[in-house]
């Protein structure tokens, strides 16, 4: 069950994106990260990205101890988020294009466009662009009609977005999450907009429902920034589940955002106690010419060498865990 593993502190999480509706991608992400050892999968909370994750378990041969988890959010949370391209004020000057890791900036002929279905709302192209053409919305989600068809889908963890400063809207749908869902749940929260003090005091309010260790604190360094293989890029996650580790809370430590291979060293140099690791940008990045081929999931080769580098990733990240 999930919570051995977070018990035994086994658990290495591959985040395909909260806002990543590629049902093809993440159907391959599943795929190889599962036979690399992966056992925990975030997705974007959409019916046909949880059908795709599970076709993705299928296609590893790999589906027992292998569990999912759909991501949802508070308005303004970027993990929930879409970019948007005003095409009027866009000089089509490709900055956008350039600096977009999930290759979600399509080409126009007067002007650049985002799919939406591959943003994931990290927000890199709003500060490349030079215009203020683009911004990120993110829509009003009523919890109680969206988790229902998830929750019968068979999913194995819910996990909540804070990072915002809207109170009520977080206890609004913590209370619609937990009335939904009687299973682990993990709340995915950073340091932009709280201090250390109302960081801690948000997480004590919400545990308040909560049984002892039934809940996952996702400590979000610096959220979808992992695309660097260094101590600095990874230094937030580690300082922010310090936070959380200093708070003796009854909960489960996950590293989180900019996290990459160097992440469990650095948080065992640190002496964090934590019980796994959540790796979204870096874990893509660094296989995404492999999984981008269309024939990815046939080519026996291609596969092969993407699932070694993946494998290095896993290995080397859980080397260090306790």
């Amino acid at each position: 069950m999930l919570k051995d593993l977070l018990k035994e502190k086994k658990v290495f999480k591959l985040v395909c994106g909260a806002g990543n509706e590629d049902a093809k991608e993440v159907e391959k992400l599943v795929a190889l990260y599962s036979k690399a050892g992966c056992s925990f999968f975030d997705l974007s909370a959409k019916p046909e990205i949880v059908d795709a994750a599970k076709r993705g378990l299928e296609r590893a041969g790999i589906e027992k101890d292998r569990y999912l988890c759909v991501s949802v959010g508070i308005q303004g949370d970027p993990h929930v988020s879409k970019a948007y391209i005003n095409s009027e004020k866009c000089k089509k000057c490709g900055r956008c294009y350039t600096v977009c890791p999930c290759k979600a900036v399509t080409e126009k002929s007067t002007h650049y466009k985002i799919n939406k279905i591959r943003c994931i709302g990290c927000g890199k192209c709003v500060e490349a662009c030079p215009f203020s053409c683009i911004e990120t919305i993110s829509e009003f989600t009523d919890l109680k009609k969206v988790l229902p068809p998830l929750i019968e889908k068979g999913i194995d963890c819910i996990e909540f977005h804070t990072l915002g400063e809207n109170e009520i809207e977080v206890d609004e749908k913590w209370e619609d999450i937990n009335r939904s869902f009687d299973g682990i749940l993990s709340i995915c929260i950073d340091r932009a907009k709280l201090g250390n003090e109302k960081l801690i005091s948000r997480l004590k309010r919400m545990l308040k429902t909560r049984e002892d260790y039934s809940t996952i604190i996702q400590a979000d360094g610096c959220p979808m920034s992992g695309d660097k293989d260094d101590f600095k890029t990874t230094l937030q996650a580690v300082a922010t589940a310090e936070i959380v580790q200093n708070a003796n809370l009854p909960v489960y430590i996950m590293l989180s955002g900019g996290t990459n291979s160097r992440t469990t060293e650095l948080a065992q140099m640190c002496g964090i106690d934590f019980h796994g690791i959540a790796v979204g940008t870096f874990a893509r990045k660094i296989v995404q010419k492999y999984v981008e081929r269309e024939d990815f999931l046939t080519n026996e080769n291609i596969f092969n060498q993407a699932l070694e580098i993946a494998k290095n990733l896993v290995k080397k990240s859980m080397e260090f865990m306790y």
